[in-house]
């Protein structure tokens, strides 16, 4: 490895925010700054908030807690995530996540493609649009467009 190599100067200096299921989300790396190859996604999510049961057919998926605690569900097992920590999420392991604890949680989320910032950016709005009710049927015809798969509510 060529530790004096430059290093890329393509950064947005400022990420725009968006709303993706109406949380606050920030795609701080994606296809047009690593040629797809990694993406980077950073949310803050309420507490009680749960994500769909869903499965990335092209990627892994990673988490870590800047802040807060969330649970990552996967194959019958559950982990607690508090800030400082990392889960891993191998592709094709169908999983979920729920936000813990009293208050909110700031996540990053990344993956080994670009595939699911791509669907980010497909299905979410500008930071200021007005909250509204997510259109399943857009959000599940979109994932299969960026190879994912949405299975239905997380298991209890």
């Amino acid at each position: 490895m060529n530790l004096t190599a430059p290093i890329a100067t393509n950064m947005p200096s400022r990420v725009e925010e968006r709303r993706f299921l109406g949380l606050p989300t920030w795609i701080k790396a994606g296809r047009e700054l690593t040629g797809g190859q990694f993406s980077l996604i950073e949310q803050i999510i309420p507490a009680g908030f749960e994500s769909p049961w869903h499965m990335h057919h092209s990627e892994d998926e990673s988490f870590y807690v800047i802040e807060g605690q969330m649970s990552v569900i996967m194959e019958g097992g559950r982990t607690l995530l508090q800030a400082g920590d990392f889960a891993f999420g191998p592709r094709g392991i169908p999983h979920g996540f729920r936000i813990e604890g009293e208050g909110p949680a700031r996540i990053l989320l990344m993956t080994t493609g670009s595939d699911f910032a791509d669907f980010i950016a497909e299905t979410s709005v500008p930071g200021d649009t007005p909250p509204a009710a997510p259109d399943m049927a857009f959000l599940v015809a979109a994932a299969e467009r960026h190879n994912l798969a949405i299975l239905g509510p997380l298991p209890k």
